[in-house]
Order: structure tokens, then sequence, then C-alpha cells
């Protein structure tokens, strides 16, 4: 039987989408990456599209992977290991898609990630998120606003793209927790501090307005058609120059995001005794492989742990 390629891609990325609850931008990323695997696999065979799923065999695989490590943009720069990972990532789950319709191709099994070492994640201490908030002035609405962001995205680990979808009613401020929709469509559960709800509170009571959105920018603009309030909703990148404004105001000269406060989050509550699986659940990762870039904490710990009760020897000696 032959089939057409191209269409077998859409049919997996739609899988992806619709039965694997993946999001939208992580398909079009599959549609990509298999789309760039259509062409070189096309190429080496010489079948360009007309390329059937069992010509991919392990030379394909090898001539493929050669060639990823020698795709370059236009500044000459090479794809990193980490891309080219998500490419193989997503080749593998097409192959599994195959051999789950029962459609004759290379076992899914052969394809092997590479060992990709992740970059250290950027962390805040607690006394440098304590200076970015005395940074700020509350004694305006756009102040609260601000110091009411801050204290969100570090006490609850929020992503920035859930913390700019909230509105009012999304947040529980007596009960101090909410629901949040993150990757994939899952919902998981968010626990803010008392002074983070505290400051909240302050800041929807300096408002004036009945609008959604639990954040808004400052523009006074009005919008007659839209009732949702969605045309003053902060967004993503003005959540992001709000962290950076006030970290420089702190003096804090490593680069800061609002991500930044999310891995400061999830150190804080590693280094006060939480364990790998609540931290995972808190913020919302699929695999605790995810979790893991945060045990440069326990090593520190471990270090501690040595310092007090490993025995001195050498004055001994």
């Amino acid at each position: 039987m032959s089939y057409e390629m191209p269409e077998l891609i859409t049919d997996f990325v739609e899988h992806v989408e619709v039965e694997r609850g993946r999001s939208k931008k992580t398909a079009e990323n599959y549609a990509h990456y298999l789309m760039r695997f259509l062409d070189i696999a096309g190429e080496i065979t010489g079948k360009g599209y007309g390329i059937q799923p069992e010509h991919i065999t392990r030379e394909v695989l090898r001539k493929f992977r050669l060639a990823l490590n020698r795709v370059e943009d236009e500044h000459g720069e090479g794809l990193k290991p980490i891309t080219q990972a998500y490419h193989l990532i997503a080749l593998r789950g097409f192959l599994k898609y195959l051999a789950q319709r029962e459609i004759k191709s290379l076992d899914p099994s052969l394809v092997e990630l590479p060992h990709v070492v992740r970059q250290q994640v950027t962390f805040l201490h607690f006394d440098e998120v304590e200076a970015m908030l005395k940074a700020i002035d509350t004694e305006t609405e756009s102040g609260l606003r601000d110091r009411a962001i801050i204290e969100l995205l570090f006490s609850g680990g929020l992503r920035v793209s859930e913390l700019t979808k909230l509105n009012r009613d999304s947040i529980n401020l007596e009960r101090r927790e909410f629901l949040v929709r993150g990757k994939g469509s899952k919902d998981r559960p968010i626990f803010i501090s008392e002074a983070a709800a505290d400051w909240v509170e302050k800041y929807l009571n300096a408002r004036t307005d009945t609008l959604a959105p639990l954040f808004l920018s400052n523009s006074r603009r009005t919008q007659a058609v839209d009732t949702s309030g969605d045309y003053r909703r902060l967004t993503p990148r003005s959540v992001e120059r709000i962290v950076q404004k006030y970290a420089k105001l702190a003096g804090i000269t490593k680069h800061v995001s609002p991500h930044t406060l999310r891995h400061s989050f999830a150190t804080d509550l590693l280094m006060n005794g939480a364990d790998l699986r609540s931290v995972q659940t808190m913020l919302g990762h699929a695999d605790i492989s995810t979790t893991q870039i945060y045990t440069h904490v326990t090593d520190q710990h471990l270090k501690e742990v040595h310092d007090r009760f490993h025995t001195e020897t050498s004055d001994a000696a």
C-alpha cells in the first residue's frame, strides 16, 4: 500500500494536539521537525516526498542525524544539541504512531536520543526577591499591580502566560488557592502566600474599573465593542519588562525574567525540604526529569551534611 507522507505527518500532528493534549505550539514544532526530516530523508533516498514509511531505515536515520549536525542558519550557526534532540523526539513519536496504525517502518526504539547537558537555571535568593519588592513604590495603582505580580510569580510558581490569562474571578484570595490551565491544557492547583493574597487584594481595591482581567496595562484607551477588557490585559512581554525594571532597581546584575522567579519558587521549596515529586506537581511538569534541573539545590544540601557530620582527620594525622 502506498502512503502520502505529508498526510501521515499531518495526521500525527493532529493526534499529538487532540488525542495527547499537547499545545498548539508543540504541534506546530512537531510539524516543522518532521517536515525537515521528510525533506532530508527524501533527499537521502532519492524519492523526495514520494518516500514511504518502509524506506525509513537505520541508514536513513544515521544520515538524518548527521545532516542535523550540519544544518546551518543564515548566520552560519548550527542547530543546538537540544534542538537536534527535539527533532529526534518528534521522529520517534511519529514512528510510534505508525506502529500503532500497523504501518511498517523503522522500530521507534532504534531512535536513540542524545544526552543533552541542560544549562544550570538562574534563580534568586530570598533576600534578592525582597530587594526587588522593596524597590516598588506601592503608593500608586501601577506600583500595587507590580508588587502583586512579583508576589504571585514567586509565591505560586506561575508561568508568565498563566499569570496574564488570570481574571479577577480566577483567584480565590480567601482560600489562597486556585487552578490554572498550563501546558497540554492540564489543570493544576496554585497555592499562594498570605502576603501575595494581600497585595492582590490591595491592587484590586485600588482599581475603579469592572474589567475582567486580573492585571491591566496602564493604558486608559477605551474599546466600545470589547466589553471583556482584553484590550487592556497585561501581556507577557509587559510583565517581563516590569520584572526586569525592579531587578535593575534592586541592583541585581544577573538576567532576571518572570521565569527566573518560577525557578526561584522551585528552588526555595527544595531548600526548605520539599520533595521533588511535590515540586514537579506544583510546577506542572509532565516528566520529573524536567524538575531535576533543580538538583543543584540538593547537591548544596549534601555539602552541608558532609561539613556537619564528616569527621576532620587532618589535625589528628
